[in-house]
């Protein structure tokens, strides 16, 4: 896990000048990186916009932070360019290729962040909080947004459960190559909440490779398919078409017969971070067209 504060203050002091000090006599990060869209759009949401100095590539919400010097993305982000901006801090979230110790290594402040579930979403919260002396404003983040879930929560609960499935990746043009969100993704939980059931909840993985065959077993009554459009810059309305289109001759489909196969393209979706609750709304409209 991290090492929090008591961790900050002790890198403050090995390091000196990296951290400013604070009336309260706290060692603060003045000069951040976000390596990731959910911690840049959590360092706005904590007003902490002014103290970064560099983003991933993919981070343009809200619309300020496109305009951040950038560092390449999550997965191959330019350490030599990071360096450069003598960062205070570096926010990064869980990753597989050792990014933690690499920057390390480079005698920087790392902070790691776990966000796949609400759960975690709000621990990362609280940790960048008090790793920014802003620990009450996270506090606060994190009480409105788990008091915003809980209100879907209960509306939805009052309605049918709608059996569905969430396409986030396939072979363009084709139904072929279909990953969809598992049990353990970010995205089942918001699902639940907004009153789906994920057909592939049974899956152990985040984002389980799946056949149509087994899609075709499963038969769910909605299709949500955000595969071609991970990049959701530029994306339109002819496309979006074109991608539900790709369903219709799976017309033994519920969804398809019933023309619920809905294309979409926005960041909410895949951006655990503050923006939850839009997602959550944008999932119970998409499933509860009837309710106003």
């Amino acid at each position: 896990m991290f090492a929090r504060l008591f961790f900050a203050i002790a890198c403050a002091l090995l390091s000196p000048g990296l951290f400013a000090q604070t009336s309260t006599d706290r060692f603060l990060p003045q000069r951040i990186v976000s390596t990731a869209p959910s911690i840049t759009e959590l360092l706005y949401a904590l007003g902490l916009g002014d103290n970064i100095v560099g983003v991933d590539r993919f981070s343009r919400y809200p619309a300020e932070a496109s305009r951040k010097p950038q560092i390449g993305d999550y997965a191959a982000p330019n350490l030599e360019v990071i360096a450069r901006m003598k960062p205070t801090l570096v926010i990064i979230p869980t990753n597989p290729v050792q990014l933690r110790q690499r920057l390390e290594a480079l005698h920087l402040r790392v902070l790691e962040l776990d966000q796949e579930g609400i759960p975690a979403l709000y621990r990362s919260f609280r940790q960048v909080g008090e790793a920014t002396g802003t620990t009450a404003k996270a506090d606060k983040l994190a009480d409105s947004i788990r008091k915003q879930l809980a209100a879907i929560k209960a509306k939805s609960a009052g309605m049918k459960p709608i059996r569905m499935m969430f396409v986030v990746g396939r072979m363009p043009g084709s139904l072929d190559g279909l990953m969809v969100a598992g049990e353990a993704s970010y995205l089942n939980e918001i699902i639940d909440i907004a009153g789906g059931v994920n057909v592939f909840k049974d899956a152990r993985a985040a984002y389980p490779k799946v056949s149509l065959e087994e899609v075709l077993a499963r038969n769910p009554d909605v299709i949500i398919d955000m595969g071609e459009m991970a990049d959701t810059i530029g994306v339109t309305d002819v496309q979006k078409r074109n991608v539900a289109s790709l369903w219709n001759r799976m017309s033994s489909l519920g969804a398809v017969r019933a023309h619920r196969v809905h294309a979409v393209a926005s960041d909410i979706f895949v951006v655990p971070g503050p923006r939850v609750v839009d997602a959550a709304n944008a999932f119970f409209a998409l499933f509860h067209p009837e309710a106003k």
